[in-house]
This record gives C-alpha cells, structure tokens and sequence, in this order.
C-alpha cells in the first residue's frame, strides 16, 4: 500500500504544493497512491497530542509512505526521532521526496542524521531572523487560482504567451511565477534529477559539525 501523508505550514509549504510534488513523484517513479491523510493540526502540538495520526500510521504497517520533507512529521527533534523510529520498526519504506531519497531498516544512519540535521539548521535559522517573512516560506500568489490550469497548459506544451492570452494575465509575472514554482518540473514528473545514490550523498554532505 502507498500512502501519502501532508501536514501543511505557513513557513514551509500549504496541503496544495506538497500534493503537485507528491503527484509529480508518483508519476515520475510508477506509485499508485492508496490513501492520503492531510493533517492540519499545528507544528506546536506535540506526538502525544496527535492520536489520529499515530493511529492511522499504526493500522498501516509495511506501507510505502510518501512525504514532501522530514518536517511534515514534526519539527520537534524529539518527536521527530520517536516518528522515525517507530515508522521503520513496523517496516514503512519511507520516500522524502524534495531530496529524492528513500529511508527504511536498510538505510544508512547517516542518511537519516542528515536529513535530520537540515532540519535542525533551518529551524536555527529561521529562529535568528526577528523581521520579515522567514526563509523558505512561500508566498500566496495571484497565480495559485490558475496552478491546475497552468499544469495542464505546460503539459499541453504552450508557450508562455498562449498561457498568459488565455488566463488574461502578465506574461512576464506568470513566467515567473512558473520559475520560481518550478511548474514545468512538477508537470512532467521531474522534480527529481538526481540518483537516489546522489541523492543521499548529497544530504550527508550538508551535516555541519562545529569547529
């Protein structure tokens, strides 16, 4: 069974996002999705505060389990390990797909750290900055009515300007919202680029140890 889990939040990515890379990963790797949970309860609730979830994962033993990111579990580093340990003792196989990588028993446990310390880095930095939006947020568009609309219109493969006529919008403002958002990706299930043996390299690479 492939299951899919999102936990939207205003500093990282809404329901919607992580659901066009989730899908653009399905199609990209040849998953069927099974079931899907979207959780939208606050990052301030702690594990023993959140029944429904620990539950549902509880009652899916074995899954394959896709998530945008490790924060979607939790952004508490202890709750995060319980989330981890407990997934991979009743055997999920768990996909992160915005590094491409695939975490189960088998993994390296440097892998895991890593993934886990990328977090620990940004919740650092977004702790020192007191003013203005925090890094890695997103946000709203005018463009986000049209997002269905321009995916189908990049996999029907027309240009920018026959998007922008039929929308009645800015060519240059939706060309760059379809950059920054990386719709052309998304809509041919590309996001990924690298082997997941790249992949993880990649991650274990960003591990900072102090001086």
């Amino acid at each position: 069974m492939t299951i899919v889990y999102i936990r939207p939040d205003k500093l990282f990515l809404s329901a919607h996002e992580q659901l066009q890379y989730i899908n653009s990963y399905a199609v990209a790797n040849n998953l069927v999705i099974d079931d899907e949970f979207v959780d939208y309860t606050s990052q301030s609730k702690r594990l023993d505060e959140r029944k429904k979830v620990t539950s549902y994962f509880q009652s899916k033993e074995q899954a394959t389990l896709l998530i945008y990111d490790v924060w979607v579990l939790s952004t508490s580093m202890e709750d995060l390990i319980q989330m981890i340990s407990c997934l991979l003792k009743n055997k999920y196989t768990v996909h992160i797909i915005k590094h491409s990588v695939i975490i189960s028993q088998d993994s390296s446990a440097m892998l895991i750290l890593g993934l886990m310390d990328q977090l620990r880095q940004k919740l650092r930095n977004d702790a020192k900055r007191v003013i203005g939006r925090p890094k890695g947020s997103r946000s709203n568009s005018k463009f986000d009515v049209y997002l269905n609309e321009i995916i189908e219109y990049i996999r029907a493969k027309k240009s920018v300007s026959e998007m922008a006529r039929l929308l009645h919008v800015s060519r240059s403002s939706l060309k760059d919202y379809i950059e920054s958002r990386e719709l052309r990706q998304i809509a041919f299930g590309s996001l990924v680029s690298h082997t997941q043996e790249d992949a993880e390299e990649q991650v274990i690479s960003t591990i900072i140890c102090p001086n």
